[in-house]
């Protein structure tokens, strides 16, 4: 583990339920990223007043009045991030698109987490788009963020079973306790600097630790 902990932003647009995850692993004294910030998008993100009461400095760029001008509500993001001296960032839940831009200052330094098995099922209605396909597992990944949407280097996934009479709920409430013990775990080995990428291959340098599939019966 590094002996400078890694100042880590966490972006969100809602509640929030990963940061939550994050934040409760953070409170060990030995995990090595530091949370420093927890920015939304949102001025109502319920997530706000989780961070404040954990006693985490917040931040608010409302993208509506920047009224479809990505860049400079990116702009905007990575202002805020550089004058908290933030070196890594973690999407939990954001829901904007980010410029090319914008992810290129932030290349391999930036994680997000997808709720499916990538490079399966891109985009929205995950779960219910693996049960139309008859998939027998489903699951999460953590990866680096790029300019195109759900894709970059992965860095871990967790697995679920699809069980019998499985619905979109169901299976949804399953893979999301998986990525409460997965997206933690990931943040750590990059903070650690455990991490390295090679293309799109994520190396990952922990005895420890196999680093790949977290199976979940």
């Amino acid at each position: 583990m590094s002996a400078q902990k890694k100042r880590t932003a966490i972006l969100i647009s809602g509640r929030g339920s990963n940061m939550e995850a994050i934040l409760a692993a953070a409170r060990a004294a030995d995990y090595p990223a530091d949370i420093a910030l927890v920015l939304a998008n949102k001025p109502d993100a319920k997530g706000l007043e989780t961070a404040q009461n954990a006693g985490i400095k917040t931040a608010v760029v409302d993208h509506r009045p920047f009224k479809g001008d990505r860049e400079a509500f990116d702009a905007e993001i990575h202002r805020i991030l550089a004058d908290n001296d933030i070196e890594l960032v973690v999407l939990a839940g954001f829901m904007r698109i980010l410029t090319a831009g914008f992810v290129a200052k932030w290349e391999d330094r930036m994680l997000n987490i997808h709720p499916s098995l990538l490079p399966a099922f891109k985009g929205l209605h995950t779960q219910q788009r693996a049960l139309d396909t008859g998939c027998r597992v489903a699951g999460c990944t953590v990866h680096f963020v790029r300019a195109d949407m759900d894709s970059g280097p992965i860095i871990t996934q967790g697995v679920v079973p699809v069980l019998d009479g499985d619905d979109e709920d169901s299976l949804t409430a399953r893979i999301l306790k998986v990525e409460h013990q997965i997206y933690p775990r990931a943040v750590a080995l990059v903070a650690a600097g455990k991490v390295s990428v090679e293309g799109m291959r994520v190396q990952i340098n922990d005895d420890a630790l196999d680093g790949s599939i977290a199976l979940i019966n």
